[in-house]
Parts: C-alpha cells; sequence; structure tokens
C-alpha cells in the first residue's frame, strides 16, 4: 500500500553524496580511455529477487484498490477488463522506458532522471508532480479513515444508526488521528521503522480480497440494508425490475461516471518513483532483471484487482460504492469479518499517511532549500502544513471518488507515460538511438498517449463537476 515509498526514499539520506559523486565519477572515462559500464553503483544492492518482488508490489497496492469495482460497475466487465490489461501492460512498457534511461546515466532517482533530462526545472517538475500525487495518495488514505472510522465506532458501541454525536463526525475523527498520531510520527527525523508495516498492509489488503470473495456467497441481491429495506440505489426499480436487471451484471455499460476509470485504474497502477530505488537495491542488478521483477509484481497486484473488482461488482452490482469497504455498511455494521477488515484497513492507511509525507517533504525541500543542512523548525513546518492542508481537501471534497479521479487524470498520467517517454527521448544518447528511431518514436507516442489521457479525463471530470450529474458513486 505505498508503505515502501520509505525504502526507496528515507535510504537516499545517507547516498546523496554518493549519488553525485556516481554521476561525476562514476561514468567517466577510465584510465584506457574506455567508458564504464553504466550501472548503478553507488552501493551493492543487496535485496533479494523475492523480496524486491514484494517490495515493488507494495508500492503499487494502494487505496486505489477500494474504487475498481465502483470502475467496473461504471464500464462493464468486459470494457474493465480491456481497460485493466491495457493500463497494465502501458505500465510495464514505462518501467522498461525508465529502466532504460536510468541505465544509460547511472541515475536512481525519477527526480535526478528529470534533472539530467532538462536541467533544474525538469527536477523540479517532476519533485512537484510526484509531491501533488503523494498528497492525493494521503487524501484517499484520510478519506477512507474519515468514513470508516464512524462505521468502527457505531460498531463497538453496538448501533446501527449514527445518531449526531461529536465522535461519530467523520471531519472531527481525522482531525483527531492527524493531531494525535499522524503528527507525532511525521516529526520523526527517520521513519525507518515504519517500513516493517508494509507487509503489514499487503496482508490487510490479501485478507480484504479474501473477505470480499467470501462475503459474495453470503449476501444475496436485491441488496437490502440494516433496516430490510431495498437499498437507496435501488428505488428507482420495481420489485420485477430489480430482480431482473439490477441484479444482473453488465458486461459493457456507459453513464456519467465513465469518465472516472482510466483514473482510477491509472491511480492503481502508480509506483514508478519506486521502481528506481528498489532497482538499486536489487542483488545483481540489471535490466532484464529488473524488468522482470516489475512484470511479476505488476502481473500479481492485475490478478488481485481484478479478483476484487470483479467479486465487488457481483456483490452489489450498481448499489456500490466509489470506496468498496464503506458498501458492506448497506448490509449489516455490525458484522464481525467485516469489522476486522475495517480495522485492519484504518491502522495500515494511517500508518502510511506519514510515510507517504516523507518523500514529498523531502521533495520540498530539495526544491525550496536544496543546500541548506537539516533543520528542526523547518522539518516540522513542513509536516503541520502537509497535514493541514490535507485535512481540508479530506473534509471538503465530498467522494473518494472524486480524489481518485483528479489524481488519477493529472499526477498518475504525469508519472506513468509523460515523464518516462520525454526522459527517454531527451537521455538516451543519439548515436545509440537516433531521435527518429523506432524506440524513441514509440517513447513519444507514448507520452502524446498520456497527454491526451489526462486532458480528456480531466475536461468530462471538469463537465461532470460542473452539470451537476448523479453523485451516486461517492455519497458517504
Amino acid at each position: 500500500m505505498e508503505l515502501q515509498k520509505l525504502n526507496g526514499h528515507s535510504r537516499e539520506d545517507g547516498f546523496d553524496e554518493l549519488g553525485a559523486l556516481a554521476e561525476q565519477e562514476k561514468f567517466l572515462p577510465n584510465k584506457t580511455g574506455v567508458k564504464k559500464e553504466n550501472q548503478f553503483t553507488d552501493f551493492e544492492g543487496k535485496t533479494s529477487f523475492g523480496m524486491s518482488i514484494f517490495n515493488l508490489s507494495n508500492a503499487i497496492m494502494g487505496s486505489g484498490i477500494l474504487g475498481l469495482a465502483f470502475a467496473m460497475s461504471n464500464t462493464g466487465i468486459v470494457l474493465f477488463l480491456v481497460l485493466l490489461v491495457s493500463i497494465a501492460i502501458l505500465s510495464a512498457y514505462s518501467i522498461h522506458l525508465l529502466l532504460r534511461s536510468a541505465g544509460v546515466v547511472g541515475i536512481r532517482a525519477y527526480e535526478q532522471l528529470g534533472n539530467r533530462a532538462f536541467g533544474t526545472p525538469g527536477k523540479i517538475v517532476a519533485g512537484c508532480i510526484i509531491t501533488v500525487h503523494n498528497i492525493g495518495a494521503m487524501s484517499s488514505y484520510l478519506f477512507i479513515v474519515k468514513s470508516e472510522l464512524p462505521l468502527v465506532i457505531l460498531a463497538f458501541l453496538g448501533k446501527y444508526e449514527n445518531t449526531g454525536e461529536w465522535f461519530m463526525n467523520g471531519n472531527y475523527l481525522i482531525m483527531i488521528v492527524s493531531a494525535l498520531v499522524i503528527l507525532p510520527l511525521s516529526l520523526m527525523k527517520r521513519l525507518g521503522y515504519l517500513g516493517y508495516t508494509s507487509g503489514f498492509s499487503l496482508s490487510c489488503m490479501v485478507f480484504f480480497l479474501i473477505s470480499v470473495i467470501y462475503k459474495k456467497f453470503n449476501i444475496e441481491c436485491p441488496l437490502e440494508d440494516i433496516n430490510h429495506n431495498i437499498t437507496p440505489s435501488a428505488h428507482v426499480h420495481n420489485a420485477v425490475n430489480v430482480t431482473d436487471d439490477f441484479c444482473e451484471a453488465k458486461m459493457f455499460t456507459m453513464n456519467s461516471q465513465t469518465v472516472y476509470t482510466i483514473p482510477i485504474l491509472a491511480f492503481a497502477f502508480v509506483c514508478h518513483p519506486e521502481v528506481l530505488p528498489i532497482y538499486t537495491e536489487l542483488r545483481d542488478a540489471t535490466k532484464k532483471r529488473m524488468q522482470t521483477v516489475a512484470n511479476i509484481s505488476i502481473l500479481a497486484m492485475f490478478v488481485m484487482y481484478l479478483l476484487t473488482a470483479l467479486f465487488g461488482y457481483l456483490t452489489f452490482y450498481g448499489a456500490v460504492e466509489s470506496e468498496l469497504l464503506h458498501t458492506y455498511s448497506r448490509v449489516d455494521n455490525l458484522d464481525v469479518l467485516v469489522l476486522c477488515v475495517r480495522v485492519a484497513v484504518l491502522v495500515a492507511v494511517t500508518l502510511t499517511v506519514p510515510v507517504v509525507l516523507f518523500p514529498i517533504r523531502r521533495a520540498l525541500l530539495q526544491i525550496l532549500f536544496p543546500d541548506k543542512p537539516f533543520n528542526w523548525i523547518i522539518h516540522i513546518c513542513i509536516a503541520i502544513c502537509l497535514i493541514f492542508v490535507v485535512n481540508l481537501l479530506v473534509i471538503f471534497v465530498p467522494s473518494i471518488r472524486d480524489i481518485f479521479g483528479l489524481i488519477g487524470a493529472t499526477s498518475a498520467p504525469s508519472l506513468i507515460f509523460i515523464l518516462p517517454g520525454i526522459f527517454y527521448v531527451r537521455i538516451v544518447p543519439e548515436d545509440q538511438e537516433p531521435f527518429l528511431s523506432r524506440p524513441k518514436i514509440q517513447a513519444a507516442c507514448f507520452a502524446a498517449l498520456g497527454f491526451i489521457f489526462m486532458i480528456m479525463s480531466l475536461s468530462f471530470i471538469i463537465i461532470d463537476w460542473s452539470t451537476g450529474e448523479s453523485r451516486s458513486g461517492g455519497g458517504h
């Protein structure tokens, strides 16, 4: 669940000088006048092949998995499968572009590739995009806290309905959690020990998937809520239509919410800032070996995403919400299995927020104070400001679907499509691949595809917001 960002970023502090040395010296001609082979030599990688797959799978896995069933409900099974396969293949190709670019210059960080390709502006743009994406990730995690923690409190109190007490208000709860848990952890100088929670996060999502599959065979359609009424989403149908139409899986479908599908899928597959640090730490690192790690990780997450979306959709059909776990509260908020999943996911995402904040702060320090030594006042102020901004976003954004959509339509295409493509075109020397060679043309088209996805997705989302179309997928 993106907790492994720590593996890629927190360790970098100790290797900044080494990385700079590698750029300045490692790739200069040796005494014989022959260039040394470009490789990651700032330190010897010691992470095994299997653990690298685990780390990259954690990088891919995130809160986006909770929105996939909603995406399937608005595209149909076949169209969703086509889009999921396409995004997975394109993600693997973009990792190939990153590894190829990094292999040419021996750089192991996304921002450093931006610096190599376009100088300081490239470094700033890459850092800003990563910052925006991670703020979106933090917002999605806190939105889960906002929507799920009140239900957990209700369950522990043995109640079915929120009676309006202040401690049932999700906005108050995220402020309390931010102040008492997230902020203290974010103020620490190093968060290395939290890296161990990455395994717990992935375990939570496997537990979540198993529960989704199990619940498919225990929840009947038409869905009834805890008061034994047909769910509000089904009120528009009469009894016959609910059975014949509402509870029928659709292969293809299009509606106003379909525009969120590609952004949600793109958001779910972003792992690219962590690819190069994981590559650096891989034992016996080669491009082919790291590409195999990436392909296996993407395939594993593809299977997990597909099963979660499919069984979640086949449980709730048109009643599925943009945050799948929240939908189960319509059946029985006191269900022990769902309660256990909620608690596990809440703990995981709460511990994830300070870890995701860490690389944002590091990127901001590199942009704003590149040569300034560590300063506690700056360290603390950045953490407080970031948490404040994220809390405002979560309080005022009406749905997690909007977070998935907006971040998936902006930073995700940039990290998956646009930056890897233009980095490849700029960094790979023309004596190796001419500007009009097939690989560079493909990379340029790949970046152009990212721009098209971004413009189309943003346009449709803005139209959806401005026209006030049905927001049934996101109400919490």
